[in-house]
C-alpha cells in the first residue's frame, strides 16, 4: 500500500498539544512558582541564556538536562518536582512538594530557588507565587478564619471552583517576602490531576495578569505623548481653512506629526497586541474554573471585573486613540495634498497661458523682423542691381534714378518670395 508523505511538522504539532501536562498533586502540598522576563525585547531574547540558567539549577541537584531546543522540562530537585516552561516573552519555574510547612506561606519555601541563582537569571521577576493546598475541613468556618488570618480582607477573592470540588482564595497582594499568596482547600476525593489543574490555573492567572498589566504603563506613557500631539493636529487641521498660509507649509508640518504617530504605533504595536492576548488568557483561565460564590465573598471573576478590567480598557482606549489620531492626520494630509495639487495645477495653467502669450508675441516679432529683413535685403539688392544694370542702360539714355526705380519693386518681390520659401521649408 502506497503511503502519502507526512508534512514535516505534523508530528511536532500534534506533540505540542500534549507537551505541557498539568501536574499531579497529592493533598496536602505546596507550590512555589516564579516567572522571569527580559526587560527589553523579550520576544527576541537569547533562548540559550534561559536554558543555561535552567541547567545551572539542575546541576546543583544532579538532575537530568532537557533535550536541545526544548521549551519545557520536568525533573526532580531534592524533595521538589520541578517544571520549567519557556514562553514567548518569559520563562516559568514551578516547584511542587508534598506536605505543608508549619507556618502558612513560609518564605523559606521559596528557597527551593536559591537567591544567588535567581540573581543570575537572564531577566527580572515578573511573578512569584506561593500556593498552599489543604484538604477542605468539614467546618467551613475554619476556612474563613484561616483566610482572614492569612490574606488581606479588603482585596480577598474567594470562590468554589469546578462544581465545588475546591475553594480557592487570594488577595492579589505582594507579601513582604515578594510573593503572591493563593490558598486552595480541596474537597476529599478530588483527583490529583484536578488539583494540579487548579494550582496551574492560579499560577497562570497571576502570570498573564502581570504580563498584560505591562501594557498599562505603555498606555499611560502613550496618552501623555498623544496629549501633546493632539492640539498640534487640531491646530493644523484648523489651519487648512486659512488661505493666507501656504498649503505646502501646513502639509509639511502635518506629515511630520503623522510620521511621529506612525513611529508611536510601531513602538507600541507589539505590547498592545500582547496585552490583548494575555487579557484573553486571563479571562479564559478564570472562566474554566467555573466559579460559584463562597461565603458571600467576591469571586475571582468579580475581582478582575472591578480591579483588572479598567486597566485593560485604558490600554484599549490608548490604542484606539492612537489609531484614530493617525487616521485623522492621514485624512488631513490627503486633503492638503489635494489642495496642493489643485494649486499647482492652477499655477501650471497660468504658466502655460503665459507661455502661449510669449510665443504669440515672439511670432509677431518674428514676422516684424522678417518684414524688416525684406526691406533691408531689398535695399542692398536694389543698389547692387542698379550698379550692375546702369552701364547697360546708359547708352539708351536711361538715367540711374529711373533704373533704380524700375528695379526696386521687382527686387523686393523676389526677396519676399525667397524669404517666404525659406520660412516654409523650415516648418
Amino acid at each position: 500500500m502506497t503511503m502519502i508523505d507526512d508534512h514535516p511538522l505534523r508530528f511536532a504539532l500534534v506533540n505540542e498539544l500534549h507537551a505541557r501536562p498539568f501536574p499531579s498533586l497529592e493533598v496536602p502540598c505546596q507550590a512555589v512558582y516564579v516567572a522571569v522576563k527580559e526587560m527589553q525585547d523579550a520576544h527576541n531574547r537569547d533562548k540559550g541564556a534561559d536554558r543555561d540558567h535552567l541547567l545551572a539549577l539542575l546541576d546543583r541537584h544532579g538532575a537530568p538536562h532537557p533535550q536541545p531546543g526544548a521549551t519545557h522540562h520536568a525533573a526532580r530537585i531534592g524533595k521538589h518536582d520541578l517544571k520549567w516552561e519557556s514562553h514567548t516573552e518569559f520563562v516559568t519555574y514551578s516547584a511542587f512538594s508534598k506536605g505543608l510547612s508549619a507556618l502558612a506561606f513560609d518564605p523559606r519555601a521559596a528557597e527551593v530557588f536559591p537567591a544567588d541563582w535567581l540573581t543570575k537569571a537572564p531577566g527580572r521577576r515578573i511573578a512569584s507565587v506561593l500556593v498552599r493546598v489543604e484538604e477542605l475541613p468539614d467546618d467551613i468556618s475554619t476556612v474563613k478564619a484561616k483566610l482572614d488570618d492569612w490574606l488581606v480582607p479588603e482585596s480577598l477573592a474567594c470562590s468554589w471552583v469546578l462544581d465545588e470540588a475546591a475553594v480557592i482564595a487570594g488577595d492579589f497582594q505582594i507579601d513582604p517576602a515578594g510573593h503572591m499568596r493563593f490558598a486552595v482547600f480541596v474537597r476529599p476525593g478530588t483527583g490529583e490531576r484536578r488539583v494540579g489543574r487548579i494550582v496551574q490555573r492560579l499560577c497562570e492567572i497571576e502570570t498573564y495578569r502581570a504580563m498584560s498589566m505591562l501594557g498599562l504603563g505603555r498606555a499611560r506613557e502613550l496618552n501623555s505623548q498623544l496629549n501633546a500631539l493632539d492640539p498640534q493636529v487640531s491646530h493644523l487641521v484648523a489651519a487648512m481653512a486659512d488661505q493666507t498660509r501656504p498649503a505646502e507649509e501646513t502639509l509639511h508640518d502635518l506629515l511630520a506629526i503623522a510620521a511621529g504617530l506612525e513611529s508611536l504605533a510601531v513602538r507600541h504595536s507589539f505590547r498592545f497586541g500582547a496585552t490583548g492576548a494575555y487579557e484573553a488568557i486571563v479571562t479564559q483561565r478564570v472562566q474554566v474554573l467555573r466559579e460559584t460564590r463562597f461565603n458571600g465573598r467576591q469571586t475571582f471573576g468579580e475581582f478582575m471585573m472591578r480591579r483588572y478590567d479598567p486597566a485593560m480598557r485604558t490600554v484599549k482606549s490608548a490604542e484606539r486613540r492612537l489609531t484614530e489620531m493617525a487616521e485623522r492626520s492621514e485624512r488631513a494630509g490627503e486633503l492638503l495634498q489635494t489642495r496642493v495639487d489643485v494649486e499647482r495645477s492652477a499655477q501650471n495653467q497660468k504658466l502655460l497661458e503665459s507661455m502661449d502669450r510669449r510665443a504669440d508675441l515672439a511670432l509677431r516679432l518674428q514676422h516684424t523682423v522678417e518684414g524688416l529683413s525684406v526691406v533691408a535685403i531689398s535695399y542692398y539688392a536694389v543698389n547692387l542691381a542698379a550698379y550692375a544694370a546702369y552701364p547697360l542702360t546708359e547708352p539708351i539714355g536711361l538715367s540711374k534714378g529711373l533704373v533704380t526705380a524700375a528695379l526696386t519693386p521687382v527686387v523686393m518681390l523676389l526677396v519676399w518670395l525667397l524669404v517666404r520659401r525659406i520660412r516654409r521649408s523650415m516648418h
